[in-house]
């Protein structure tokens, strides 16, 4: 039988714990606690947050883009990510959030901290085109190889429509995992077009 969950941090402990890292208290969050970070303090945040013994947050659940374009009466950067953390341990969660300029949208990756956050970096990355430095493969996850642009993004034309031509064959995501588990890639396949998707002729 697991042990009960403990009782755990209030807001405002959780919150002096991060404020040395510069962390302030988003006032926009009016039903939990969501602190921001700066992007540079993110790894080290998150770091504490997952280690330390009063803290316990252990389970990353999510890693969210945020566009503020055309956001009512906002002035700040354009684009935030958010990280949902739970603590499995106490009774206590919080959302950590580092605003991001559109100029050179970019965070460190926390992958090496939470395996979750591998491909929920590369989703963000993908719909939002917030870039994930130190992500070992920094590819698109929900929209195919070829597309070009962000579709979550508030200036993507939601009517665009974009073909594929070929298919991603992911040999080397496959080559890698392999790699992991032990095994030996002896032989990697050619990318290959695949058959069409239509042809011409009378319908039978």
């Amino acid at each position: 039988m697991s042990d009960a969950i403990k009782p755990g941090l209030a807001a405002d402990a959780l919150l002096a714990l991060l404020a040395p890292l510069g962390g302030v208290k988003d006032e926009a969050d009016r039903w939990g606690l969501t602190v921001r970070v700066p992007a540079a303090r993110l790894v080290e945040a998150m770091t504490l947050l997952r280690d330390d013994a009063t803290a316990r947050m252990d389970q990353l659940l999510d890693v969210a883009g945020i566009d503020y374009l055309s956001y009512p009466d906002w002035s700040g950067p354009r684009f935030a990510v958010s990280y949902p953390l739970k603590s499995t341990v106490f009774r206590h969660r919080l959302t950590l959030k580092v605003q991001v300029e559109e100029e050179a949208p970019a965070v460190p990756s926390v992958h090496a901290l939470y395996a979750s956050a591998n491909w929920a970096e590369r989703e963000c990355w993908d719909q939002y085109g917030i870039v994930f430095t130190g992500h070992p493969n920094l590819k698109r996850l929900l929209n195919h190889h070829e597309f070009i642009g962000h579709p979550l993004r508030k200036d993507y034309p939601c009517q665009k429509r974009q073909k594929l031509s070929l298919n991603d064959p992911m040999v080397d995501q496959l080559a890698a995992q392999l790699t992991s588990l032990g095994y030996q890639v002896l032989e990697t396949p050619a990318a290959s077009a695949g058959l069409p998707l239509t042809a011409k002729g009378a319908v039978s």
